[in-house]
């Protein structure tokens, strides 16, 4: 069985692959402090885990997933804090610091997950000392920049993916399994009459205003845009 750890565990993407992949596994912790992940979360692992910070976390997984923040490394950010101490980014570090005091044991693989702006000239440095710290606790780092397009899913979606393994091993990212882009019909769903269903009408104001900006109407016929959503 392998023991998963998910910090800044989101909705638990990582533990839907293992799932859909048929690999046994027990996921030891899921650290995620946004009330709303966590709701979503325990509805689709039917568990009663409650927000937490990823600081002063302490358990010992054979795989560690962490996805950090990424709005202060993201293009679309146009005022994003790159390396600043005021940083989301700067939020990674915690899993140097959770890996460091774990002692001598060491998760076996650690992967990382982040928006391709990393790897922009303000941002990079903060990646590559992560890069240089992982390789002095004993990993080896592959990294790569991998497209959902590319592995069926119907969404222009390009994420930095790094993969340390414990001991010499590199993971060989050309050896991934790529997969014909789905049409985005299998992906949406209709109730009686072609009616949109009620969960897949977009409320928030902030998202209204934005798909205003794209599609003015003056019916005000946006609200009932589909919201399109990842199924994994």
């Amino acid at each position: 069985m392998v023991k998963i750890l998910e910090l800044f565990g989101g909705i638990g993407a990582p533990r839907k692959a293992l799932i859909n992949l048929g690999i046994d596994h027990k996921c030891i912790d899921y650290v995620e402090w946004q009330p709303n992940r966590v709701k979503a979360y325990n509805a689709l692992y039917d568990h009663l885990h409650k927000p937490q910070d990823v600081r002063g976390w302490n358990l010992k997984p054979d795989i560690l997933v962490h996805g950090s923040p990424c709005q202060d490394n993201s293009r679309a950010n146009k005022q994003r804090k790159g390396t600043g101490k005021e940083s989301r980014s700067q939020l990674m570090m915690e899993t140097l610091r959770i890996i460091k005091e774990m002692g001598n044991w060491k998760p076996k693989v650690v992967i990382w997950e982040n928006v391709k702006g990393v790897l922009d000239h303000n941002v990079i440095p903060i990646f590559n000392y992560y890069l240089q710290e992982m390789k002095k606790l004993g990993y080896t780092n592959s990294f790569d920049v991998l497209d959902a397009r590319d592995f069926g899913i119907p969404h222009a979606r390009e994420r930095v993916f790094c993969i340390s393994i414990l001991g010499d091993a590199a993971f060989d990212f050309s050896k991934l399994e790529h997969q014909p882009l789905r049409n985005m019909k299998e992906f949406l769903e209709f109730g009686p009459d072609d009616k949109i269903p009620e969960q897949y009408l977009i409320n928030i104001p902030s998202m209204l205003n934005r798909i205003k900006e794209f599609n003015p109407n003056p019916l005000g016929m946006y609200k009932r845009q589909l919201a399109v959503i990842d199924r994994y």
